[in-house]
């Protein structure tokens, strides 16, 4: 039967304390002096008093050195280790507390090694070849995407990333080389062209720069969207040239049977009627032309009052505030061009002519230019499409030729040109905010 540490202390005190005096009379009554007694009295009890503190403090010691070496094992990473119940009862539950602190870990450490698998296993197996290099641009990690595409299959860990790609077709050695985020085209050695997207993220783990590279390809994705976009040319073209040709042709009919009988006198009149559906089929194929063959914005800087002054010749706004003290920096004929298209349609959304605004402001590195109006806004299924060519909100009705789809997205088509942005949203209390975003460069720093 085990002692607790309170017995055993007082055990000890007690031998202690009666062994020496038991020694002291012995010695007294055997004639011995006070001096020689308690001499023997010491010289019995100190040994005693020894061996009852290593035999009190042996339990202690023995739980210390297991704790040390459950702690040594916990910092190594080694949950494995469980101390024995046998202990004092004053310290059964430091036991307990103990064995459920190692219970948990090692249940932590089973969820983050199945969740490491899991991860690992989804790195591994997804299409995306994925490259993590370290602070020195050694490879840390490469999936199977990315040993296939970059190093024919085998493992490219360690590996020096410049040396890897040293040996790749330039367009793909160039994306790869950068840090942003670019679409193109690579042919590969098979002679096959595949289109790739390339991203590339810092950031730091455990304190040390790391650079994460995301190489996905795009072929089947665009050839699907290229696809979609060609059916819906088609059936826009289709619909407008039904539209135009069958009138026209009803109408040279009706012509043709008017001079069969002589009746020259309503011949203008459908003739007129010909060229006019000619003109209109005229100015939407040249419509159509004219997005396809968009060029090259030409960025220069743009002194804002005499840009507004000629954007209000050719159109009816309200300037919201004042333009920006610093001069604009982008081509002044496309973006007059998507400021027309812009106002023209917040005219035609029904909204009042005087509260159709333009607003100017720059912040930072960003000039945003806002086309505001008070129409009916648009639901949120038509914004998620209004940017997309061939898609219009205007109805062909009595004297309308309904809309070509194709403002909007000529808007945003100069607007990504400029290496800007477009976004519309409803404003609050009916009407609808076109915002368009463009970069703007940053002064020089003044040389102190």
């Amino acid at each position: 039967m085990r002692l607790s540490l309170r017995v055993r202390a007082l055990l000890a005190l007690a031998l202690a304390g009666v062994v020496p005096a038991l020694l002291l009379l012995g010695a007294r009554r055997a004639g011995l002096g006070d001096l020689a007694a308690l001499a023997l009295a010491v010289l019995v009890a100190l040994p005693l008093l020894v061996w009852l503190s290593a035999l009190w403090l042996a339990p202690l010691l023995r739980l210390s050195r297991a704790l040390e070496g459950a702690v040594l094992s916990y910092r190594d990473g080694d949950f494995s280790l469980s101390l024995a119940p046998e202990a004092p009862r004053e310290l059964a539950a430091l036991m307990r507390l103990h064995a459920e602190l190692g219970q948990a870990l090692r249940e932590q450490r089973q969820h983050l090694a199945q969740r490491e698998l899991l991860l690992d296993t989804v790195v591994q197996n997804t299409p995306v070849a994925l490259v993590l290099t370290a602070p020195s641009e050694r490879i840390a990690i490469a999936n199977l995407a990315a040993r296939q595409l970059l190093g024919d299959g085998r493992s490219l860990a360690g590996l020096d990333f410049a040396t890897v790609i040293a040996g790749l077709p330039e367009t793909l050695r160039e994306a790869l080389a950068g840090d942003g985020d670019r679409l193109f085209a690579v042919t590969l050695p098979d002679g096959s062209e595949e289109t790739f997207h390339h991203s590339s993220r810092a950031f730091r783990l455990q304190g040390q720069p790391h650079r994460l590279r995301l190489l996905r390809r795009m072929t089947r994705e665009l050839s699907r969207a290229e696809v979609a976009t060609w059916k819906r040319v088609i059936r826009v073209l289709s619909h407008e040239l039904n539209n135009s040709l069958a009138p026209i042709s009803s109408l040279a009919h009706s012509a043709a049977e008017l001079a069969r009988r002589g009746d020259v006198q309503r011949l203008p009149a459908v003739l007129a009627a010909i060229g006019e559906r000619a003109a209109h089929l005229h100015g939407f194929l040249s419509g159509y032309a004219s997005f396809a063959k968009l060029p090259a914005p030409r960025r220069q800087a743009v002194h804002w009052p005499d840009f507004l002054e000629r954007l209000t010749t050719l159109a009816e706004f309200r300037l919201d505030g004042a333009a920006p003290a610093p001069p604009g920096w982008f081509d002044p004929a496309q973006i007059e061009q998507a400021l027309l298209n812009l106002i023209k349609n917040a005219h035609e959304s029904g909204s009042p002519g005087d509260a159709v605004e333009l607003r100017l402001s720059q912040r930072g590195a960003e000039l945003r230019i806002e086309v505001l109006d008070r129409g009916p806004g648009m639901s949120e299924a038509v914004l998620a499409q209004a940017l997309l060519p061939f898609y219009s909100t205007k109805r062909a009705g009595p004297g309308s030729q309904g809309g070509t789809g194709l403002g909007l997205a000529l808007v945003r088509e100069i607007a990504e040109a400029h290496d800007g942005r477009i976004a519309l949203n409803n404003r609050d209390g009916g009407g609808l905010r076109v915002a368009i975003t463009l970069p703007q460069p940053q002064p020089a720093a003044e040389v102190a």
